[in-house]
Parts: C-alpha cells; sequence; structure tokens
C-alpha cells in the first residue's frame, strides 16, 4: 500500500508539472503515454490467442499528430476510417482470415486512440488557462470517482454493480463514484472562477454545464474502468504491465480518463460550433 501511495504521489508531481507547460509538451507526454496504452492492449489480446493486425494503428498514430497540428481535429475522423479499412483488408488476405482478428485490431483504435486524440486536442486549447480547466475536469472526474467509488464501496458493500465483469463493484461504490465525480467537477469550477480573470471566465464552462460534464463524465469513467477490467478478464490478466509499482500498466491509470476526455472533447467541440 506504501508503494501504491509514493508511485501516485510522484504520478499526480509529474501530470502537475506537465499541465504546468501544457501545449506541445503535454502533447508529446500524451501521446507517449497512449503509444504505452495501446502496445499494452495489443500485447493483452496477443497473450489470448489472437492475431491483430498493429501496424495500421501505429501508422495513423504517427500521422495523426502531425496533421492535426498542421490542419484541425476533424482530420481525426478520416485517419480512424482509412486505418479500419487497411485493418480489415489486412485480415481478410490471410490465409486463414478471422471476423474477430478485424474486432481485436481496430479495439486499441476506437478505446484509445481516438480518446487520447481528445486529449491532446484539449491539452492544444487556447487559452491556456480554459485548456488548464477542460483537462483538470477530464483528470479530476475520474480521479475522483474512482476514489470515492473505492472508500464507500469497500466500508459499505451491498448488492454487486456488474459482477459478471468486475465481481468487487458494488452498486453502493457505483454512487459514491458518480457523486464523487459530480464534486470533483464544480470544485474544478471554484478554483477556475477563483484563478482565472473576466476574459477567461467568460470561456468557461456554466455551472449547469459542470454539473452536466460531471454526471456524464462520471457514468463515462465508470464505463471505461469497466470495459477495462472486461479485456483483462477476457486476456485471463490482473494487470495491462507492472509499469507502474502498486498500479499497474498505463491503461490500468488512463482507462477511464480516456472514456472521460471524449466527454470533455466533446464539450468543447459543441461550444465552438
Amino acid at each position: 500500500m506504501k508503494q501504491r501511495y509514493i508511485t501516485a504521489s510522484l504520478l499526480i508531481i509529474l501530470l502537475s508539472v506537465l499541465m504546468y507547460f501544457g501545449g506541445a509538451v503535454l502533447s508529446v507526454a500524451a501521446f507517449i503515454c497512449i503509444c504505452f496504452a495501446v502496445y499494452e492492449e495489443y500485447h493483452a489480446l496477443a497473450l489470448k490467442g489472437h492475431r491483430p493486425v498493429a501496424w495500421p494503428t501505429w501508422v495513423g498514430m504517427a500521422l495523426s499528430i502531425p496533421l492535426t497540428l498542421m490542419l484541425n481535429t476533424a482530420v481525426i475522423i478520416p485517419i480512424l476510417i482509412i486505418v479500419c479499412m487497411v485493418t480489415g483488408v489486412c485480415v481478410m488476405f490471410r490465409h486463414e482470415p478471422k471476423l474477430e482478428d478485424i474486432l481485436v485490431s481496430v479495439m486499441p483504435l476506437i478505446t484509445i486512440v481516438l480518446p487520447g486524440m481528445c486529449l491532446i486536442a484539449l491539452a492544444l486549447v487556447q487559452p491556456k488557462a480554459l485548456s488548464v480547466v477542460l483537462l483538470s475536469l477530464m483528470f479530476i472526474i475520474p480521479v475522483m470517482g474512482d476514489t470515492m467509488a473505492f472508500l464507500v464501496g469497500s466500508r459499505v458493500g451491498g448488492p454487486k454493480f456488474c459482477p459478471a465483469v468486475s465481481p468487487n463493484k458494488t452498486i453502493s461504490g457505483a454512487v459514491a463514484g458518480l457523486l464523487g465525480s459530480i464534486v470533483g467537477a464544480l470544485l474544478v469550477a471554484g478554483v477556475a472562477w477563483l484563478c482565472c480573470d473576466e476574459a477567461t471566465r467568460a470561456l468557461l464552462p456554466t455551472f449547469p454545464a459542470y454539473l452536466i460534464l460531471g454526471i456524464l463524465g462520471g457514468a463515462a469513467g465508470q464505463m471505461g474502468d469497466l470495459f477495462a477490467s472486461l479485456v483483462k478478464r477476457h486476456c485471463g490478466i490482473k494487470d495491462f504491465s507492472n509499469l507502474f509499482p502498486g498500479h499497474g500498466g498505463m491503461l490500468d491509470r488512463m482507462d477511464s480518463i480516456l472514456f472521460v476526455a471524449m466527454i470533455i472533447f466533446s464539450y468543447r467541440l459543441l461550444m465552438v460550433i
């Protein structure tokens, strides 16, 4: 447990430094984390005996950053389409093509790369103060949710939330986690209002928006955690890797964050239309 707290503290410090620099520095760091997470998921699927085609996803990732910087985030959609098509063709022309190999090949693209690109897009939002607020929501909503779910669920117990996927999660923990995510969103709202100037305040989410983001983000974070648990259960592993002592792999740490990133990015996209 001590090792777990030490690792968590170091990760928080590193995240704070990256958030301070933001922009390109945070984007590069996020891209590296996404690469680790993609590798972990492909590796887990391969251990199960699947034969995923990974190279189109890696090529798509390599092209996504420069194209996003040169053009805009809309370029992510055609990249996803092309990668999916190329992956399907590669599997279909195998000696023994299997439908499940197409599905597991594109799964990291949809569940890691796409939300990862949302994270990077949020890191590039201007002004920087608005980017920090949106990124803070993306991190704090799932972290507060996970913390409250663990504290309440482990003490209160009760009926299971999704026993077929994660036997230890309870309904009480899920409800507490959702409330924790809402509180986290409102805490970000309060700090942002106190620290931002008038010009930035005009760009910030409204109070109802913070509340909705807390609810939707909290639910998305829990679904991301359950999805990662389902993958690990399917592959017969406890953690995706031992990258972080006491915490597992990169994907073990980013599962809920990645799903929340899509919610925050969707909100941002709707606000600028």
